[in-house]
């Protein structure tokens, strides 16, 4: 796996020129899963707005209410204005486009698929986003890696096949599938995008810029037409809005605290909390296809990160070796 997971309407990424903490793996562990649970949290929020509210508008209260976490979280951390100050406004914009069609294509997607398939098909993220690393970012993609990207895609065309029967009754599901695996792509270039800004910007703002332009690109589908909500449904904004600025908070302390390549496997972790949120919530239980394709998927995806481990290791003892027979 070439980077953290990314999911519809997440912004991931290191700890930037914030610098690592003391290495606490369990503490990055656990903070991860917490972050994979606020995640579906609010996806599943967003699941339930999204039958009675326009996309653009649940976008807007989902990233505009996210400020407020992030802006006392960088307060915390020691000064918002040297957090988000950049030299890549250009950049911040390109990435801010691909993460908001991206949040659209997810959140048009869960209104038309269980809550456990959008998470499943949306694991096609990270496999995309090793593809595109060696097209764009002209990385070198060992074997091993191409392999468990294709063992991952043969996993994701098997949670799809459900969905892709075109019209009467699997209309719906087939036009969910596409909005889900339209959200991965997007995810997916996001990230090489943030892997580019993150040489010289700070997460926070990273992070930052792409809430206030998805906050801006929800406010203009004002004139599409919005629906006034009561006030439980706009609890319910506010609690998804924050639930993804904490989860984003959490996903990148949990980074800060254990290696990428310790830590990233737990974003799988996302398919247990919608199959019982799924399950409690809605009513809904997976498929045996989609159970079987996610599982796939999610084994594929450790099989990586746990080589790539397993070579980090491997090199850092020949280096110890190297520098012992040089003394």
């Amino acid at each position: 796996m070439a980077a953290p997971l990314v999911v519809p309407g997440r912004s991931v990424t290191g700890s930037g020129a914030s610098g690592r903490a003391a290495a606490r793996p369990y503490l990055g562990i656990g903070l991860k899963v917490l972050s994979a649970l606020a995640f579906t949290l609010m996806s599943a929020g967003v699941k339930t707005l999204a039958d009675r509210f326009p996309t653009g508008e649940i976008v807007f209260f989902r990233s505009f209410i996210a400020i407020a976490p992030l802006l006392m979280w960088l307060r915390w951390q020691g000064g918002v204005r040297e957090a988000v100050a950049t030299r890549n406004l250009k950049g911040h914009v390109l990435r801010s486009i691909i993460g908001a069609c991206g949040m659209f294509a997810g959140f048009a997607g869960l209104s038309f698929l269980p809550l456990s398939d959008a998470v499943a098909i949306g694991y096609a993220s990270p496999l995309l986003v090793v593809v595109l690393a060696a097209i764009v970012l002209h990385e070198r993609v060992q074997a091993y890696r191409w392999a468990g990207v294709s063992v991952g895609f043969l996993g994701v065309l098997i949670t799809l096949a459900p969905h892709l029967e075109f019209g009467g009754a699997g209309g719906g599901g087939s036009t969910g599938a596409l909005f889900a695996i339209l959200a991965a792509g997007c995810s997916a270039a996001a990230t090489i995008q943030v892997r580019k800004l993150t040489g010289t910007e700070r997460t926070g703002a990273i992070v930052l810029y792409f809430f206030l332009f998805t906050s801006l690109l929800g406010l203009s589908t004002l004139v599409l037409g919005w629906r006034m909500p009561g006030w439980s449904d706009l609890a319910l904004f506010v609690v998804v809005g924050v639930l993804g600025g904490i989860g984003q908070i959490l996903l990148t302390e949990s980074y800060r605290h254990g290696d990428a390549s310790l830590v990233a496997p737990f974003e799988y972790t996302t398919m247990l909390w919608s199959v019982l949120i799924g399950w409690f919530v809605f009513g809904q239980l997976p498929t045996a296809s989609i159970a079987l394709g996610g599982g796939i998927v999610a084994a594929a995806g450790v099989f990586v990160v746990w080589r790539e481990r397993r070579l980090v290791v491997e090199r850092a003892r020949e280096a110890a070796a190297g520098g012992a027979r040089a003394g």
